[in-house]
């Protein structure tokens, strides 16, 4: 026969354990008393619990949250008053850029009204030089002083009608 007392004693230091239930429960309950214990002192001994700590840590991570919310706020309201300066000043480039493109307009149709006075007042004077050429080659010239003494005597008539016509108007 085999006998069955060799294998038992392995197995049976196991099953005395697991045969005793009672026996580890209470030895896994004076382990876990034996750990609170520990703590308590710990915490009593250096006078801080690491819940206090945690309230702490909250209440100053929540106060840098608020002072960073608050520059934030701040530094949004000043990047909406400098957009709002350039606003303004893009505005008032643009008042001046269409002023200045209506005083080019003006200018520009002052030049165009210059030009054409002053071709057509070409073109008078080089019908009037035709038409003195023409009368000069038709007449025979008369004395050089007599000539001059009936140009001065015209001029100075042209000159008297406009002082009587703005004397009258």
């Amino acid at each position: 026969m085999i006998p069955l007392t060799k294998d038992v004693p392995s197995v049976s230091s196991l099953a005395r354990i697991g045969s005793q239930p009672i026996a580890v429960t209470a030895a896994a309950l004076v382990l876990i008393l034996a750990g609170v214990a520990g703590i308590a002192l710990s915490r009593a001994y250096t006078g801080q619990s690491p819940e206090t700590d945690r309230a702490i840590l909250a209440r100053a991570m929540q106060a840098r949250a608020a002072q960073a919310s608050e520059q934030l706020v701040e530094k949004t309201k000043g990047l909406e008053q400098t957009q709002q300066e350039s606003i303004d000043q893009i505005q008032v480039m643009q008042d001046q850029l269409q002023t200045m493109r209506r005083l080019l307009a003006a200018q520009q149709a002052d030049a165009k009204r210059l030009s054409e006075q002053v071709s057509s007042l070409s073109e008078a004077v080089d019908s009037l030089r035709q038409s003195f050429a023409s009368v000069q080659s038709a007449d025979p010239s008369p004395a050089p002083a007599a000539r001059n003494r009936s140009i001065r005597t015209r001029a100075h008539a042209v000159r008297a009608a406009h002082r009587r016509a703005k004397s009258h108007g």
